[in-house]
């Protein structure tokens, strides 16, 4: 029998039950037990992939929504060490956390139930932050006492991760400790407990879900805090101590949540009505409030002074806003016209039928908006859309393409009235969401390296990101588009918040199903490519750690090693402009082809019969092609370092890897770069990162956002062995 089971529970929130178990298993404790009660595929896939590499794990499959309540219990029963430490899949345990623990339980005489541990705290923008709790655990020392001889220990973060239990303690009060309401349970095993014991040591991470990515809490959630308190009172009603400890921890919590907000006016004022109540009924015998404004606070809620409590709150705000106010007014000089026209315009009511595009920082029609928009012209051609465009890119806009200039009077006029604002990227900070407009977020590409906040613990890739600001864009999304389940869990973790993913596919890789041999052919003839010659296209991307492009293959002596039946296409990545590329003294030689300026890139991975790339998310995008693809990685160790990724491109790979500019040369000179090996590992690849792309993104996206259509009316998501891909450049030209 193990002395410790560790039981890890819930789904896999934002990706953070990865981190947890990576956690274990760079420090593994063999002696501990581990069981994983995962909630839901993605929870189960997680815990099985480590599996290999953590001593003693044991996966327990539970269904999709499945509560935490019963994932805990559905763990415990499964568990036979004879302490149990429920952990949370959101939380994290500190390296070498399961052995320092049972070792202070090894210590502990028969009479002790529970063991309290110290935690730090984690939100979306710090890590590690010192708990309250430190202290009250180092006033009660290494010894094991009786609650009502140290009833500050009821003031303790309630968390049942900061509680280990005895697995006899469990069972024996295993009915009133099953409830999804975790501050209970970890309030009443400390009320339920003999004698407990303190760890006055870090040994588990509370990480702290950003609230607008969690469902706001329902009136009966906000009137529970009440009844929680006066439920566990009930467990103190000859016990003078505890009492009066848990009556003041509930008046506190009851005021701080008051003081919060976020509550609807008949709310609060019933949530201050019930915790009157409970603060009255309650109140301890010769219970005394404290001095100060704290005692004020007391008084006016025993009252159920409702109106003067707010205008007690009022008052110490006045001095806050004013100087708030203050540094608005200092903020707003610079940008007081514009501000000016942009709320006349919202002040006009929204037009139904106009929709606004955008894609990569204006830069023109383009991406995943551009198609949506093409799809839209066919299905609902009575919304009407204006495409934002930067002056210098507005000359090569399609004919006939209506536009606005940002920072116009009428570019703040079409962002305030439009309905749909469609983006791949952001629109500006200043942007209001109206509650009946509807923000579309597109995104740009399959995320390989890290995104959002994950780039919080990269510093090469986070270099001028304002995170807060970036939350409250994300904030104003209502839709996030995404090409596979990859991608909607990572867009999940990166950008948490309440936007409805829509898992339709890239509508910009329709093309790769719908393109024909002309179309093909057409393509060929515009960038010169003679019928019969091979043409790889070769795009990397860019690297935070770099200030420039510097291509990281002698192109020249490449393409001089393919030969003349060769041509290579050559893509910078847009970030560095056309300008500034070092590819212009190569000229257009007919081998070589700078195209970082052509426009669309979906018309370079058609006409291409290969694609060399690095870490660019093209390589998601052309594997709807299903031609091959050849990794070239010679700095994957300091890209993976400095930005991040979220799965080892080199053992999942699309195709063939290359280290160097010789074993890229070997691989496209011999059959390597189209083989049997080749074929399989683009297939996975395909299965993988192709899910939702079949031809038909667009269409469904359309019929989803513009026209209102439920999700189960849309034309479903073709199995990608039905699927047929544009034919090859020979094929075509055959």
């Amino acid at each position: 029998m193990a002395e410790l089971s560790v039981i890890v529970h819930g789904p896999n929130v934002q990706d953070h039950l990865t981190e947890l178990l990576d956690s274990l298993a760079a420090h593994p404790f063999p002696d501990a037990e581990l069981i994983v009660a995962a909630v839901g595929d993605w929870a189960r896939e997680t815990a099985e992939r480590h599996t290999p590499d953590i001593p003693g794990l044991h996966v327990l499959p539970l269904p999709e929504h499945t509560g935490d309540a019963t994932a805990r219990a559905a763990g415990a029963a499964r568990a036979s060490g004879r302490w149990l430490h429920f952990v949370h899949a959101k939380d994290g345990l500190p390296a070498g956390a399961p052995r320092t623990v049972a070792e202070r339980l090894a210590e502990l005489p028969a009479e002790v139930d529970v063991l309290l541990l110290d935690h730090v705290r984690s939100t979306w923008r710090t890590s590690g932050m010192p708990s309250p709790d430190g202290s009250l655990l180092a006033r009660t020392g290494r010894a094991d006492v009786l609650l009502d001889n140290c009833s500050h220990l009821l003031r303790l973060t309630p968390m049942l991760g900061t509680r280990v239990l005895r697995a006899d303690f469990w069972r024996a009060h295993e009915q009133r400790l099953t409830t999804d309401d975790e501050p209970y349970a970890a309030l009443a095993a400390l009320l339920l407990a003999d004698r407990v014991a303190c760890l006055p040591h870090v040994a588990y991470e509370d990480r702290r879900l950003r609230p607008a990515s969690l469902p706001p809490p329902t009136p009966e959630q906000r009137y529970g805090l009440v009844e929680r308190y006066e439920s566990l009172l009930d467990l103190t009603r000859d016990r003078r101590a505890a009492h009066a400890a848990l009556y003041d921890v509930m008046v506190r919590d009851c005021l701080r949540t008051f003081a919060r907000g976020g509550m609807e006016e008949a709310v609060a004022r019933e949530f201050f009505r019930r915790a009157s109540l409970a603060a009255l009924r309650r109140r301890p015998e010769g219970y005394r409030r404290p001095a100060g404004l704290e005692g004020v606070r007391r008084s006016l809620l025993e009252e159920d002074a409702y109106a003067k409590y707010r205008a007690f709150q009022t008052v110490n705000r006045t001095r806050r806003t004013a100087q708030s106010a203050v540094r608005a007014r200092r903020r707003q000089v610079g940008t007081r016209l514009r501000d000016h026209q942009y709320r006349r315009a919202l002040g006009r009511p929204v037009d139904p039928d106009l929709a606004v595009f955008s894609a990569y920082w204006n830069r023109g029609v383009a991406c995943n908006p551009a198609a949506i928009a093409a799809e839209l012209a066919e299905l609902a051609p009575q919304i009407h859309p204006v495409w934002v465009v930067t002056r210098e890119n507005a000359a090569l806009l399609p004919p006939g393409t209506d536009h606005v200039v940002p920072g116009t009077r009428r570019y703040w006029e079409v962002l305030a009235t439009a309905r749909y604002l469609v983006n791949n990227v952001n629109f500006p900070n200043a942007v209001v969401k109206r509650p009946d407009a509807i923000h579309v977020q597109t995104h740009h590409g399959t995320p390989l390296k890290r995104m959002g906040l994950d780039q919080m613990a990269y510093p090469a890739a986070a270099q001028g990101l304002d995170f807060r600001a970036l939350l409250e864009r994300v904030d104003k999304w209502d839709y996030s588009v995404s090409a596979n389940s990859h991608t909607t869990r990572m867009w999940e973790r990166a950008y948490p918040s309440r936007y409805v993913s829509l898992d339709h596919g890239y509508p910009r890789n329709d093309v790769y199903y719908r393109a024909g041999a002309r179309d093909i052919r057409t393509i060929r003839d515009r960038l010169g490519i003679a019928p019969g010659r091979r043409a790889v296209l070769y795009a990397p991307t860019h690297r935070d750690y770099e200030a420039g492009w510097t291509p990281r293959l002698d192109l020249a002596a490449l393409a001089d090693r393919l030969g003349d039946d060769t041509v290579l296409l050559v893509r910078g990545h847009y970030f560095y402009g056309g300008a500034a590329s070092p590819l212009t003294h190569l000229r257009r030689t007919g081998r070589i082809v700078d195209v970082s300026s052509y426009d669309p890139v979906e018309e370079l991975c058609l006409a291409a019969d290969a694609l060399v790339t690095d870490y660019s998310s093209i390589m998601f995008d052309y594997a709807n092609l299903d031609r091959p693809i050849v990794i070239h990685a010679d700095d994957w160790e300091t890209y993976r370092t400095t930005r991040g990724v979220y799965f080892d491109l080199m053992a999942e790979a699309p195709g063939p890897v290359a280290r160097t500019q010789q074993e890229l040369t070997e691989i496209l000179t011999t059959e390597a770069w189209h083989d049997e090996s080749a074929a399989k590992n683009r297939a996975v690849f395909r299965r993988r990162f192709c899910e939702y792309d079949d031809g038909r993104a667009a269409e469904r996206v359309v019929r989803r956002v513009f026209l209102g259509q439920d999700e189960r009316s849309l034309p479903p998501v073709l199995p990608i062995e039905d699927r047929t891909p544009a034919p090859t450049p020979q094929e075509a030209t055959a």
